[in-house]
């Protein structure tokens, strides 16, 4: 696949999860996973396609590798979780995007950096490196729903919609911050 499309369709199915994610959606296990595991799927064969790794290029995997997930864990502790209909939802608050930038400033100064310092180019992965990043929310939402003892929503649920009436609008989890404003939830 050339490597334009490659970033092309990153760059997509990311806009989607986002956009998913910014509305509201079911909190499904195997959605929460999919993405992240596809990405570093994809990402570890490019890897495997280049053959021999020097220390150097290792060195700077692990690096970057380390970064992506601990920036995925930072912002999958700003995602909101709420209740609806009895099974989890999440929704991504304003924290969520700044943790996005962040990661996105702090991914690409390290991958300069690695650059400069010898690491093969074409080990600087995109896909690998947004799926750990996913990874890493992934697991920090996870964790955090199993911590909530409410069911997970089933897999294949679908997005319901863009708008949600009054009567069907997601409660906060028990224990959550209170907010004081009026929200669209």
């Amino acid at each position: 696949m050339p490597g334009w499309l490659t970033v092309v369709l990153v760059v997509a199915g990311i806009g989607y999860t986002i956009a998913r994610r910014a509305i509201g959606e079911p909190l499904a296990a195997r959605d929460l996973f999919a993405t992240p595991v596809i990405l570093v799927a994809l990402g570890v064969h490019r890897i495997a396609e280049h053959g021999h790794l020097a220390v150097a290029d290792w060195f700077w995997l692990a690096c970057t590798t380390a970064v992506g997930l601990a920036f995925g864990v930072l912002r999958g502790t700003t995602v909101r979780l709420l209740v609806k209909d009895g099974v989890l939802w999440q929704r991504y608050p304003a924290k969520a995007y700044l943790v996005w930038v962040l990661s996105l400033a702090g991914n690409g100064a390290l991958g300069f950096l690695a650059l400069s310092a010898g690491m093969a180019g074409d080990l600087r992965s995109m896909p690998l490196s947004i799926g750990i990043g996913l990874l890493g929310e992934a697991l920090a939402v996870g964790a955090r729903g199993l911590a909530a003892g409410v069911p997970f929503a089933p897999s294949g649920t679908g997005h319901p919609g863009l708008r949600f009436d009054r009567a069907s609008r997601p409660a906060e989890l028990p224990g959550a911050p209170t907010r004081t404003r009026q929200s669209r939830w």
